[in-house]
C-alpha cells in the first residue's frame, strides 16, 4: 500500500472507495428491513427511510466533499499543464464538477419521498453536469498527452464517458413515464419496464462516475497541494 503516499493519489482512492460505500451500504441496509425491492431500485430509493436515509445523506455529502477536492485538485493539476491543455475547458470543467457535487448535496438533503420536486432537480444538477465534467475531462486528457495520462488511460476514460452518457438519456426520459411512486414497484404495471430501464441505466451512470474517479489515482501520484498562508 505504500504507494498510497505517492503525490495525492489517496484523494481519488478515498474518493471511489467512499463513494460506491455509499451507493451500496444503504441499499444493503434498505433490503435487509425489505424497505425496497431487490431488484434495481432507484439508488434514492435506498435512502428513502430512516435510519438508511441518516446514512446515505451523510455518505451522499462527504462523496460531495471529497468530489469537489478531487475536481479541484484536478483543475490545479492541469492547470500547470496549460501549453498541452485548454485553460478555458478546465476552468468550464472545474465549474461543471463542482455544480455536480452541489447537486449531490441537495439530493443527500432532500429525501425522495418528502421533497420530490427539489430532489429531482439535484439529481438532474449532479447527473448533466457529472456527465459534461466527464466529456470535458475526456477532451482535456488527449489534449495534455503524452504529459499527463497514458494513451490507454485517455481511451479509458472516453470510454467511459461515453458509456454514462448513453445510459443518461434513458435515465431521464424513461423516468418520466414512471408513475409509481412506492417504494416497492409492482412488476404487473405498465410503467415497470420503464422503471426498470431508468433505474438500471442510473445505477450505470453512478458507477461510471466511479470508474471515471479511478483513472485519476496515476495522475494524482504526480503533484501534491500544498497551503501557504501569507500574513498582510
Amino acid at each position: 500500500m505504500w504507494w498510497l503516499t505517492q503525490g495525492s493519489c489517496a484523494l481519488p482512492v478515498f474518493l471511489v472507495a467512499w463513494s460506491s460505500s455509499t451507493f451500496i451500504v444503504p441499499y444493503v441496509i434498505a433490503l435487509f428491513r425489505r424497505d425496497v425491492d431487490v431488484l434495481f431500485p432507484y439508488i434514492s430509493d435506498t435512502g428513502a427511510n430512516p435510519p438508511e436515509s441518516c446514512i446515505f445523506g451523510l455518505m451522499t455529502f462527504v462523496s460531495a466533499c471529497a468530489g469537489m477536492a478531487t475536481v479541484y485538485s484536478r483543475f490545479k493539476f492541469v492547470e500547470k499543464l496549460s501549453e498541452a491543455a485548454s485553460a478555458r475547458l478546465n476552468k468550464t470543467s472545474l465549474v461543471l464538477g463542482m455544480l455536480a457535487c452541489l447537486g449531490m448535496c441537495v439530493v443527500a438533503t432532500f429525501q425522495e419521498t418528502t421533497v420530490t420536486a427539489v430532489h429531482d432537480i439535484g439529481a438532474l444538477l449532479f447527473f448533466v453536469s457529472g456527465i459534461l465534467y466527464v466529456l470535458l475531462q475526456s477532451v482535456i486528457s488527449y489534449q495534455a498527452f503524452p504529459r499527463s495520462s497514458s494513451a490507454a488511460v485517455c481511451r479509458a476514460r472516453l470510454a467511459v464517458a461515453v458509456v454514462a452518457t448513453l445510459a443518461l438519456f434513458p435515465t431521464v426520459i424513461c423516468a418520466f413515464f414512471v408513475k409509481q411512486t412506492d417504494l416497492h414497484r409492482d412488476a404487473g404495471s405498465k410503467d415497470y419496464p420503464f422503471h426498470m430501464a431508468s433505474a438500471v441505466c442510473e445505477w450505470i451512470v453512478a458507477f461510471s462516475f466511479i470508474c471515471f474517479f479511478l483513472t485519476y489515482i496515476d495522475d494524482f501520484k504526480l503533484f501534491t497541494l500544498r497551503v501557504k498562508a501569507e500574513l498582510l
